[in-house]
């Protein structure tokens, strides 16, 4: 019996896109379902409940969609509902599947980086979980960290807000020149599409550590130790981009990432 699974990418809206791209550049042959929920974004304002259920919902429906694999690119939804998703919904409903988080990957890079002080921007329900902060203190309980919720840059990101953007980084970014950090993690996929903005606001004196440039490397990584689940997934190189809210700005963004054309199903659930 050949193959059939799938590997899906989940992320709050568009940012999870640079992060399937990137996965997809790294591993080809695989054959992909990116959701993302366009109809509730953005996360990071939102309760850890309405994250859970919202989180919940996707899950189940990249699985019924034939899913073997997703990798929750939402730092949000790590932060506020991965746990519990594995623990209580994944090994009731479907053990032999996984879903992979970006939190843990994305902080080990960051200690391969080397700093003594590292910074964090991501949205309010991310840094206000401490989940980065929590998990760092496990990895390397000397480097300090200093971490800046950044509410407005998801929504702008996700209207068209771009020329605003540079303005509200400089504050953002202020603690961060002030307390000297000498490496910054991008903490929400989409701030992928920032990370010009904070090198020349930074004067390119901190390292940057995105997670398009981690969780492809992680990802084959996992598939390489875990075999028992590489053989469940298909290779025929497809990309199925799907969305709960297909409206003009994600179709926009959307072709624009992808480079050119691209078909957006709607997902209903």
């Amino acid at each position: 019996m050949s193959a059939s699974g799938k590997i899906g990418v989940f992320d709050s809206g568009l940012g999870g896109l640079f992060i399937a791209n990137a996965i997809r550049a790294r591993l080809p042959a695989y054959d992909y379902i990116y959701l993302g929920d366009t109809l509730h974004v953005p996360y990071g304002r939102r309760s850890d409940q309405a994250i859970y259920d919202l989180s919940e919902r996707a899950m189940r429906y990249l699985f019924d969609q034939g899913c073997e694999l997703i990798v929750m690119a939402c730092n949000t939804a790590s932060a506020a509902a991965l746990r519990k998703l594995q623990q209580g919904f994944l090994a009731r409903e479907y053990p032999e599947r996984r879903i992979l988080g970006v939190v843990i990957p994305t902080l080990e890079a960051a200690i391969e980086h080397g700093a003594e002080k590292i910074g964090l921007i991501a949205t309010q329900r991310t840094v206000h979980s401490g989940i980065y902060d929590t998990e760092l203190r496990k990895i390397n309980p000397a480097v300090e960290m200093t971490s800046v919720a950044t509410p407005l840059l998801v929504p702008l990101i996700e209207d068209g807000g771009e020329k605003y953007i540079d303005a509200v980084l400089e504050d953002y970014l202020a603690p961060m020149k002030k307390n000297g950090v000498e490496s910054i993690i991008l903490g929400c996929t989409h701030y992928v599409c920032l990370k010009n903005s904070v090198k020349k606001i930074m004067d390119g004196k901190a390292d940057l550590i995105s997670q398009d440039d981690i969780i492809p490397e992680k990802l084959a990584g996992y598939l390489s130790r875990h075999p028992e689940m590489e053989t469940r997934l298909s290779k025929d190189g497809t990309f199925d981009l799907r969305a709960t809210d297909t409206n003009e700005n994600f179709q926009r963004n959307a072709r624009d990432l992808l480079g050119g054309d691209c078909t957006i199903t709607a997902a209903v659930y």
